[in-house]
C-alpha cells in the first residue's frame, strides 16, 4: 500500500517584538511523468512571498523531504495558525 500523501501546511511565526510576521507552506503534487513535487512557498505574511519546487522519483522519497522540511520549521517556532508556539 503506497503512503498517502500528506495535506497542504500552512505554518506561522509571529514575534511582536522583532516585527516578525512569517509564512511557510508545504504542498505535495504529483507530475506528469510519476514523479512526485514538494512545493514550499515562504515569506512574510501579506506577500506572495517565494517558491521553490523540489521533484523526487518517488512518492516515499517526497514524503521523507515534506515531514523533515515540517520538523525543522516546527523547531524554529513556526506553528499551525490555530496552534500556539511551543
Amino acid at each position: 500500500m503506497p503512503n498517502p500523501e500528506p495535506e497542504p501546511l500552512h505554518l506561522r511565526r509571529i514575534d511582536a517584538a522583532h516585527n516578525m510576521r512569517r509564512f511557510y507552506a508545504l504542498s505535495t503534487q504529483p507530475t506528469l511523468f510519476g514523479e512526485m513535487s514538494v512545493i514550499r512557498n515562504w515569506g512574510r505574511i501579506g506577500t506572495s512571498g517565494k517558491t521553490m519546487v523540489q521533484t523526487f522519483d518517488g512518492s516515499a522519497e517526497a514524503i521523507e523531504a515534506f515531514v523533515c522540511l515540517e520538523r525543522a520549521k516546527r523547531r524554529r517556532g513556526y506553528a499551525v495558525a490555530d496552534e500556539k508556539p511551543s
